[in-house]
């Protein structure tokens, strides 16, 4: 009968273990780039189905410049005083009627703006990263697709990956929050401050009530018309490589264009200032909770 390990020699043939894998997989990894060309943390094109590549986003574009057209019409007609604004959102409690204005924004604008943000976005298998990676080009015959990923989690990734709680709930944060200053420390907000700031404005008022991914990005979107900040907000996004490189595949919008085109079409918005709703998609359940 076999005597039992002792906990220390337990943890020595672990440790052992783990070190000859390593090794095994550095030696897969050399001979995947020097055979094939492919080396740590990418894919192989042949992972994805080819029909994917093929895809023409030139319809997305033009989805955007017409949504852009339609809001930047409006928000001159309300500025002009011809206003079709007729709820008094402060006050009403019917979300059901929105203005012109609100559903151009959410339905057409923010919608626009997510399919050109989730083409060719997915969110890698931690399977394929740890293990799969190295010898990816080794594999031509797997043909099943990564998973699709809804362009709010790119944003909720950037939050977490710039520790965004932290800076939220910092003193100095809470203390500029409290007496309503817009400054911390007599120097204005910079665009990676608001957005972390913006996004979770949107978390906390949106989880608790487990609203959908769109919900989320359509009030993230208000919020940043409001602020006038919608295109510094994106490119802070289109210029984290990190999360670029990891969720978007080579032949995608974000990948051939760095997301320009996009960018200076929404700067058609920049020099407009909205007062858009952010919490239409929670306000009758927040509603409903006070009255409990």
């Amino acid at each position: 009968m076999l005597e039992p390990l002792n906990p220390e020699d337990a943890q020595r043939m672990r440790e052992t273990g783990l070190r000859l894998m390593r090794r095994m997989l550095a030696v897969l990894q050399i001979f995947a780039v020097s055979q094939f060309g492919c080396g740590a943390g990418q894919i192989s094109h042949h992972l994805w189905q080819k029909h994917q590549a093929d895809v023409d986003y030139s319809p997305l574009v033009k989805k955007l410049e017409a949504a852009v057209a339609h809001v930047r019409q409006l928000a001159q007609k309300s500025q002009l005083g011809e206003r079709e604004h007729v709820v008094s959102f402060l006050g009403s409690q019917n979300v059901g009627k929105w203005d012109a204005l609100t559903l151009a924004v959410r339905k057409e604008l923010t919608l626009a703006v997510r399919d050109l943000l989730a083409h060719g976005l997915y969110a890698p298998s931690p399977g394929m990263s740890l293990v799969l990676a190295p010898i990816a080009c080794l594999l031509p015959v797997l043909n099943s697709s990564p998973q699709a990923m809804h362009p709010w989690e790119l944003f909720v990734k950037y939050y977490q990956s710039k520790n965004g709680r932290a800076f939220v709930e910092s003193p100095a944060r809470k203390l500029s929050q409290s007496f309503a200053l817009p400054v911390m420390g007599g120097v204005p907000a910079t665009p990676k401050q608001s957005l972390l700031s913006a996004i979770h404005t949107v978390l906390s008022e949106h989880d608790p009530f487990k609203r959908s991914a769109d919900s989320e990005l359509k009030a993230l979107v208000c919020l940043a018309l409001n602020e006038q900040r919608l295109v510094s907000w994106l490119n802070l996004i289109c210029k984290s490589g990190a999360l670029i490189q990891a969720h978007y595949q080579p032949w995608s919008y974000m990948a051939q264009t760095g997301f320009e085109g996009a960018l200076n079409l929404l700067s058609r918005l920049s020099s407009l200032r909205f007062s858009l709703p952010v919490d239409l998609a929670v306000r009758q359940l927040k509603n409903i909770k006070d009255a409990f």
